[in-house]
């Protein structure tokens, strides 16, 4: 039996090319990229070597880019940076953000910054106009991700941007789910901030990169030696820069080829799948989405056992979020659409990646069928 995976929100295998380029600085060319000799001269020229890299795929300039250890940590600095600097004004966020914004935003209340949540509609869409009234309180920061990982949904960032930058204020967004998948580019919206993770896109885990538009000002989190332009101290992962900016450049070079295929393979899905089911609830399916994502809620079913069911057939799948793993509770995203708890809770999250098959998907649709009819079953007899 060959195992199916289907988590590629949570997690990606690291690209091959992403893989070799890396390889020299773990070994031969393993010098601090602080130092002064010809092994620190050697580290900081790749260094910045990929730093401009990965700003020439969004479009940045590349003292534009700050190194992070991960999009949590880049997230973090972007809106703690701003409610530090800004002590009593606002932070407002969506609130189907990711919880590596949302606790942010909950940490800078406790800090004395006022929080105001963003409602979405049944879709899972911001209404832009719904911005406005809370641009007159002066906020320090307003952050709504690209593309919601659980659901797919992409928000209306480009209109956003604009009418945070028409009144002066910051404005972030949580582009790890987005890049590579739908088109992101900081040169043609007036974005502030953006956050990005490697591993999202066959990159390595924990790196990651914060865009920090020039002229924006932030109070940096880490202290130290001055790394980063003063943004983020501590010694630069040089492996892990380099293995961020191929994995950027490989994902943009190939969006939009990667979305007319793995859009048409999740749309397969969702029909066979609905067709079989046809009483499977599509999360997100009236708004546009990204191509990777597909959420859906399945009535009369325990969703741990039908992912437990699902990994013993060797398909891997996940409730949502990754950093929600273990919760008991609905999610957040899924009540926020107005789910009842009882269609939020017992929901599924299948995400493709590029290794993804038009054989995987037939197999999919016709393992999971059953699993629900015995589910179900099971779940009726025990009640």
């Amino acid at each position: 039996m060959n195992s199916i995976y289907l988590d590629n929100a949570a997690t990606t295998p690291m690209r091959r090319e992403v893989r070799e380029a890396m390889r020299p600085y773990f070994s031969e060319r393993f010098g601090n990229a602080s130092s002064l000799h010809r092994w620190g001269r050697e580290a900081r020229a790749a260094l910045e070597e990929a730093r401009e890299r990965l700003a020439s795929a969004i479009g940045a300039q590349p003292s534009e880019i700050v190194f992070t250890r991960g999009g949590t940590e880049a997230d973090n600095l972007a809106i703690l940076g701003r409610s530090r600097l800004m002590r009593g004004s606002p932070v407002v966020c969506s609130e189907i953000e990711h919880k590596a914004v949302l606790a942010t935003a909950r940490a800078a209340e406790g800090e004395g910054n006022p929080l105001r949540l963003l409602s979405v509609d049944s879709a899972g869409r911001v209404d832009p106009e719904a911005l406005s009234p809370l641009l007159d309180e002066g906020p320090a920061v307003v952050s709504v991700m690209w593309v919601n990982n659980e659901i797919g949904v992409v928000q209306p960032v480009d209109e956003l941007a604009a009418r945070c930058a028409a009144s002066g204020v910051v404005f972030h967004t949580d582009a790890v789910q987005a890049l590579g998948k739908v088109p992101v580019r900081v040169d043609r919206a007036p974005i502030d901030l953006l956050s990005l993770s490697a591993h999202k896109i066959g990159g390595p885990k924990g790196v990651g990169a914060l865009f920090i538009r020039s002229g924006v000002e932030l109070v940096p989190l880490i202290h130290g030696g001055g790394h980063e332009r003063g943004m983020r101290a501590g010694t630069e992962d040089v492996a892990g820069a380099v293995g961020l900016a191929v994995a950027a450049e490989l994902a943009v070079a190939e969006q939009a080829g990667f979305a007319e295929r793995i859009g048409a393979l999740r749309d397969r899905l969702e029909k066979g799948l609905r067709a079989r089911v046809p009483d499977l609830v599509l999360n997100g399916a009236a708004a546009p989405r990204a191509p990777h994502i597909c959420n859906m809620s399945v009535p009369g079913v325990a969703n741990e056992a039908l992912l437990v069911s699902l990994d013993l057939e060797g398909i891997g799948a996940s409730s949502g979020s990754a950093c929600s793993s273990g919760a008991i509770t609905p999610s957040h995203v899924l009540l926020a659409l107005g789910l009842a708890p009882e269609v939020a809770a017992p929901s599924v999250r299948f995400s493709l990646g590029r290794d993804n098959t038009d054989a995987e998907i037939d197999r999919v649709i016709a393992v999971f069928p059953p699993l629900v009819e015995r589910l179900r079953a099971l779940a009726a007899a025990t009640a």
